[in-house]
Protein backbone atom coordinates (compact mmCIF):
# COMPACT_ATOMS: atom_id res chain seq x y z
CA UNK A 1 0.00 0.00 0.00
CA UNK A 2 2.83 2.38 0.85
CA UNK A 3 4.47 1.82 -2.55
CA UNK A 4 1.20 2.51 -4.38
CA UNK A 5 0.62 5.72 -2.41
CA UNK A 6 4.16 6.95 -2.95
CA UNK A 7 3.93 6.19 -6.67
CA UNK A 8 0.69 8.17 -6.97
CA UNK A 9 2.16 11.14 -5.09
CA UNK A 10 5.27 11.04 -7.22
CA UNK A 11 3.23 11.08 -10.46
CA UNK A 12 1.18 14.05 -9.28
CA UNK A 13 4.16 16.09 -8.08
CA UNK A 14 6.60 15.16 -10.82
CA UNK A 15 4.27 15.32 -13.82
CA UNK A 16 5.00 18.97 -14.69
CA UNK A 17 8.73 18.28 -14.80
CA UNK A 18 8.78 14.98 -16.69
CA UNK A 19 9.80 16.62 -19.95
CA UNK A 20 12.37 18.86 -18.25
CA UNK A 21 14.15 16.02 -16.44
CA UNK A 22 13.55 13.30 -19.00
CA UNK A 23 16.99 13.45 -20.55
CA UNK A 24 18.73 13.71 -17.20
CA UNK A 25 16.83 10.89 -15.52
CA UNK A 26 16.83 8.49 -18.47
CA UNK A 27 20.43 7.55 -17.87
CA UNK A 28 19.65 6.53 -14.30
CA UNK A 29 18.03 3.30 -15.44
CA UNK A 30 21.40 2.01 -16.65
CA UNK A 31 23.64 -0.09 -14.46
CA UNK A 32 26.66 1.96 -15.46
CA UNK A 33 27.05 5.62 -14.46
CA UNK A 34 26.45 8.00 -17.33
CA UNK A 35 27.96 11.41 -18.13
CA UNK A 36 25.81 14.20 -16.66
CA UNK A 37 23.70 11.75 -14.70
CA UNK A 38 22.27 14.05 -12.04
CA UNK A 39 19.52 11.94 -10.53
CA UNK A 40 19.47 8.79 -8.43
CA UNK A 41 19.13 5.51 -10.28
CA UNK A 42 15.86 3.61 -10.02
CA UNK A 43 18.01 0.56 -9.51
CA UNK A 44 17.41 -3.15 -9.97
CA UNK A 45 15.62 -3.95 -6.71
CA UNK A 46 12.29 -3.08 -5.13
CA UNK A 47 14.16 -1.33 -2.32
CA UNK A 48 16.06 0.88 -4.78
CA UNK A 49 12.85 1.83 -6.58
CA UNK A 50 11.09 2.77 -3.34
CA UNK A 51 14.09 4.82 -2.20
CA UNK A 52 14.01 6.61 -5.57
CA UNK A 53 10.26 7.25 -5.31
CA UNK A 54 10.54 8.71 -1.80
CA UNK A 55 13.50 10.80 -2.93
CA UNK A 56 11.48 12.24 -5.82
CA UNK A 57 8.48 13.05 -3.63
CA UNK A 58 10.65 14.87 -1.08
CA UNK A 59 12.56 16.62 -3.88
CA UNK A 60 9.40 18.09 -5.38
CA UNK A 61 8.08 19.06 -1.95
CA UNK A 62 11.35 20.97 -1.41
CA UNK A 63 11.07 22.54 -4.87
CA UNK A 64 7.50 23.67 -4.10
CA UNK A 65 8.57 25.13 -0.74
CA UNK A 66 11.50 26.88 -2.40
CA UNK A 67 9.28 28.39 -5.08
CA UNK A 68 6.85 29.74 -2.46
CA UNK A 69 9.53 31.08 -0.09
CA UNK A 70 11.71 32.69 -2.75
CA UNK A 71 8.63 33.91 -4.63
CA UNK A 72 7.33 35.73 -1.56
CA UNK A 73 10.81 37.07 -0.87
CA UNK A 74 11.29 38.48 -4.37
CA UNK A 75 7.77 39.96 -4.45
CA UNK A 76 8.52 41.69 -1.15
CA UNK A 77 11.90 42.92 -2.42
CA UNK A 78 10.73 44.36 -5.72
CA UNK A 79 7.09 45.27 -5.19
CA UNK A 80 7.31 46.80 -1.73
CA UNK A 81 10.46 48.87 -2.09
CA UNK A 82 10.81 52.25 -0.46
CA UNK A 83 11.42 53.77 -3.89
CA UNK A 84 7.93 52.68 -4.88
CA UNK A 85 6.38 54.38 -1.88
CA UNK A 86 5.87 51.30 0.27
CA UNK A 87 5.05 52.11 3.89
CA UNK A 88 6.14 49.60 6.60
CA UNK A 89 3.34 47.88 8.47
CA UNK A 90 2.86 48.80 12.10
CA UNK A 91 1.81 45.36 13.39
CA UNK A 92 4.47 43.17 15.01
CA UNK A 93 3.24 39.65 14.31
CA UNK A 94 0.35 37.43 13.27
CA UNK A 95 -0.48 34.51 15.54
CA UNK A 96 -2.60 32.88 12.85
CA UNK A 97 0.16 33.11 10.23
CA UNK A 98 2.78 31.79 12.63
CA UNK A 99 0.54 28.86 13.53
CA UNK A 100 0.04 28.06 9.84
CA UNK A 101 3.73 28.09 8.96
CA UNK A 102 4.49 25.94 12.01
CA UNK A 103 1.76 23.33 11.54
CA UNK A 104 2.23 22.85 7.79
CA UNK A 105 5.97 21.98 8.03
CA UNK A 106 5.23 19.56 10.88
CA UNK A 107 2.60 17.80 8.76
CA UNK A 108 5.00 17.68 5.80
CA UNK A 109 7.72 16.16 8.00
CA UNK A 110 5.35 13.52 9.40
CA UNK A 111 4.06 12.67 5.93
CA UNK A 112 7.63 12.30 4.67
CA UNK A 113 9.00 10.45 7.69
CA UNK A 114 6.28 7.79 7.81
CA UNK A 115 7.04 6.02 4.50
CA UNK A 116 10.78 6.63 4.88
CA UNK A 117 10.88 5.05 8.35
CA UNK A 118 8.73 2.13 7.22
CA UNK A 119 11.14 1.50 4.35
CA UNK A 120 14.21 1.75 6.61
CA UNK A 121 12.74 -0.83 8.98
CA UNK A 122 12.09 -3.19 6.09
CA UNK A 123 15.59 -2.61 4.71
CA UNK A 124 17.05 -3.66 8.07
CA UNK A 125 15.05 -6.91 8.20
CA UNK A 126 17.37 -9.67 6.99
CA UNK A 127 15.13 -12.50 8.23
CA UNK A 128 14.07 -15.28 5.84
CA UNK A 129 17.19 -14.78 3.73
CA UNK A 130 17.93 -17.62 1.32
CA UNK A 131 21.61 -16.88 0.88
CA UNK A 132 24.37 -15.31 3.00
CA UNK A 133 27.54 -13.62 1.77
CA UNK A 134 30.28 -12.21 3.97
CA UNK A 135 31.94 -9.07 2.59
CA UNK A 136 35.28 -7.99 4.04
CA UNK A 137 36.98 -4.76 3.07
CA UNK A 138 40.76 -4.46 2.81
CA UNK A 139 43.10 -1.77 1.58
CA UNK A 140 42.25 -1.85 -1.32
CA UNK A 141 40.15 -4.83 -2.31
CA UNK A 142 37.13 -6.87 -1.25
CA UNK A 143 36.83 -10.47 -0.10
CA UNK A 144 33.61 -12.39 -0.74
CA UNK A 145 32.73 -15.56 1.17
CA UNK A 146 29.64 -17.50 0.17
CA UNK A 147 28.52 -18.65 3.61
CA UNK A 148 25.14 -20.19 2.86
CA UNK A 149 22.90 -20.97 -0.11
CA UNK A 150 19.53 -22.55 0.73
CA UNK A 151 21.04 -24.31 3.72
CA UNK A 152 24.16 -25.51 1.92
CA UNK A 153 27.71 -24.24 2.35
CA UNK A 154 29.17 -23.51 -1.12
CA UNK A 155 32.70 -22.97 0.21
CA UNK A 156 33.39 -20.24 -2.35
CA UNK A 157 35.83 -17.60 -1.16
CA UNK A 158 37.77 -15.12 -3.29
CA UNK A 159 39.28 -11.64 -3.38
CA UNK A 160 38.03 -9.04 -5.88
CA UNK A 161 40.48 -6.32 -6.99
CA UNK A 162 40.75 -3.60 -9.61
CA UNK A 163 40.95 -5.08 -13.11
CA UNK A 164 44.56 -5.42 -14.33
CA UNK A 165 44.39 -3.17 -17.42
CA UNK A 166 42.90 -0.30 -15.41
CA UNK A 167 45.49 -0.90 -12.71
CA UNK A 168 48.29 -0.55 -15.27
CA UNK A 169 46.67 2.48 -16.89
CA UNK A 170 46.39 4.40 -13.63
CA UNK A 171 50.12 4.20 -13.00
CA UNK A 172 51.95 7.48 -13.49
CA UNK A 173 53.67 7.54 -16.88
CA UNK A 174 51.92 4.41 -18.17
CA UNK A 175 51.18 6.09 -21.51
CA UNK A 176 47.83 4.25 -21.64
CA UNK A 177 44.55 6.05 -22.33
CA UNK A 178 41.78 5.49 -19.75
CA UNK A 179 39.19 6.10 -22.49
CA UNK A 180 40.27 2.88 -24.17
CA UNK A 181 38.99 0.79 -21.28
CA UNK A 182 35.43 -0.17 -22.18
CA UNK A 183 33.01 -3.05 -21.72
CA UNK A 184 30.10 -3.30 -24.17
CA UNK A 185 30.74 0.27 -25.27
CA UNK A 186 30.65 1.70 -21.72
CA UNK A 187 33.67 3.26 -20.11
CA UNK A 188 34.69 1.08 -17.16
CA UNK A 189 37.94 2.75 -16.16
CA UNK A 190 38.32 2.20 -12.39
CA UNK A 191 34.89 0.54 -12.36
CA UNK A 192 35.80 -3.04 -13.29
CA UNK A 193 37.29 -5.88 -11.27
CA UNK A 194 39.10 -9.13 -11.92
CA UNK A 195 36.47 -11.25 -10.12
CA UNK A 196 32.92 -9.93 -9.74
CA UNK A 197 30.50 -10.93 -7.01
CA UNK A 198 27.97 -13.27 -8.66
CA UNK A 199 24.37 -13.42 -7.41
CA UNK A 200 21.18 -15.17 -8.55
CA UNK A 201 18.03 -13.36 -9.68
CA UNK A 202 15.06 -13.37 -7.31
CA UNK A 203 16.88 -14.70 -4.22
CA UNK A 204 16.94 -12.79 -0.94
CA UNK A 205 20.64 -12.38 -0.19
CA UNK A 206 21.87 -11.40 3.27
CA UNK A 207 25.18 -9.55 3.44
CA UNK A 208 27.33 -9.47 6.56
CA UNK A 209 29.83 -6.67 6.08
CA UNK A 210 33.04 -5.99 7.99
CA UNK A 211 36.63 -4.84 7.42
CA UNK A 212 40.08 -6.06 8.32
CA UNK A 213 42.04 -2.81 8.56
CA UNK A 214 40.24 0.56 8.29
CA UNK A 215 36.65 1.65 7.69
CA UNK A 216 35.33 1.02 4.19
CA UNK A 217 31.81 1.25 2.77
CA UNK A 218 30.29 -1.25 0.33
CA UNK A 219 28.05 0.62 -2.13
CA UNK A 220 26.29 -0.47 -5.31
CA UNK A 221 23.74 2.26 -6.23
CA UNK A 222 21.50 -0.14 -8.19
CA UNK A 223 20.84 -2.12 -4.98
CA UNK A 224 19.48 0.95 -3.19
CA UNK A 225 21.71 0.98 -0.09
CA UNK A 226 25.28 1.09 1.15
CA UNK A 227 26.76 -0.44 4.26
CA UNK A 228 29.81 0.58 6.28
CA UNK A 229 32.52 -2.04 6.70
CA UNK A 230 34.06 -1.45 10.14
CA UNK A 231 36.86 -3.52 11.71
CA UNK A 232 35.57 -5.58 14.62
CA UNK A 233 31.91 -4.88 13.81
CA UNK A 234 29.48 -6.93 11.70
CA UNK A 235 26.85 -4.91 9.84
CA UNK A 236 24.11 -6.57 7.84
CA UNK A 237 21.95 -5.72 4.85
CA UNK A 238 20.02 -7.60 2.20
CA UNK A 239 18.97 -7.44 -1.41
CA UNK A 240 16.82 -9.28 -3.94
CA UNK A 241 17.78 -8.34 -7.50
CA UNK A 242 14.95 -8.55 -10.02
CA UNK A 243 16.87 -8.33 -13.29
CA UNK A 244 19.99 -10.08 -14.61
CA UNK A 245 22.82 -7.72 -15.41
CA UNK A 246 26.05 -6.18 -14.24
CA UNK A 247 25.84 -3.53 -11.52
CA UNK A 248 28.81 -1.43 -10.52
CA UNK A 249 29.74 0.37 -7.35
CA UNK A 250 32.67 1.65 -5.33
CA UNK A 251 33.99 1.99 -1.82
CA UNK A 252 32.14 5.00 -0.40
CA UNK A 253 34.37 5.69 2.59
CA UNK A 254 37.75 7.40 2.30
CA UNK A 255 40.06 4.56 3.29
CA UNK A 256 43.57 5.60 2.34
CA UNK A 257 45.85 6.20 -0.62
CA UNK A 258 44.15 3.87 -3.11
CA UNK A 259 40.55 4.45 -1.99
CA UNK A 260 39.56 5.35 -5.56
CA UNK A 261 40.87 2.04 -6.86
CA UNK A 262 38.63 -0.53 -5.12
CA UNK A 263 35.51 -0.81 -7.28
CA UNK A 264 32.66 -3.28 -6.84
CA UNK A 265 31.02 -5.32 -9.59
CA UNK A 266 27.93 -7.44 -8.99
CA UNK A 267 27.03 -9.86 -11.77
CA UNK A 268 23.46 -11.15 -11.50
CA UNK A 269 22.55 -14.35 -13.34
CA UNK A 270 19.35 -16.35 -13.76
CA UNK A 271 19.11 -18.88 -10.96
CA UNK A 272 19.97 -21.89 -13.13
CA UNK A 273 23.05 -20.18 -14.57
CA UNK A 274 24.12 -19.07 -11.12
CA UNK A 275 23.94 -22.61 -9.79
CA UNK A 276 26.05 -23.81 -12.72
CA UNK A 277 28.59 -21.09 -11.94
CA UNK A 278 28.55 -22.03 -8.27
CA UNK A 279 29.15 -25.69 -9.09
CA UNK A 280 32.11 -24.76 -11.30
CA UNK A 281 33.57 -22.51 -8.58
CA UNK A 282 33.14 -24.91 -5.69
CA UNK A 283 36.44 -26.14 -4.31
CA UNK A 284 37.40 -29.68 -5.24
CA UNK A 285 36.94 -32.16 -2.39
CA UNK A 286 40.12 -32.86 -0.55
CA UNK A 287 41.67 -36.21 -1.37
CA UNK A 288 41.59 -38.37 1.72
CA UNK A 289 44.92 -39.77 2.67
CA UNK A 290 44.73 -43.56 2.69
CA UNK A 291 46.91 -45.44 5.07
CA UNK A 292 47.93 -48.76 3.59
CA UNK A 293 49.00 -51.58 5.81
CA UNK A 294 51.13 -54.10 4.04
CA UNK A 295 50.71 -57.63 5.29
CA UNK A 296 53.92 -59.66 5.56
CA UNK A 297 54.46 -61.87 2.55
CA UNK A 298 56.09 -64.63 4.53
CA UNK A 299 55.42 -66.06 7.92
CA UNK A 300 57.79 -64.85 10.61
CA UNK A 301 60.68 -67.24 11.33
CA UNK A 302 61.51 -68.57 14.74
Amino acid sequence: MMSVGISRMRRVLAAPAVVLLGLLASAAANANPQPWQLNMTRGATQTAREVHDIHMVVLWICVAIGVVVFGVMFVAMFRFRKSKGAVPATWSHSTKLEAIWTIIPILILIASAWPATTLLIRMADTSESEMTIKVTGYQWKWRYEYVDYFGKQPGINFVSSLESQANRTRQLGSGMDPRDIKVDGHSTYLLDVDKPLVLPVGVKVRFVVTADDVIHSWWVPALGWKQDAIPGIINSAWTRVDEPGIYRGQCAELCGRDHAFMPIVVKVLPKAEFEQWMTAQAPAPATAATATTLAPTTAPQG
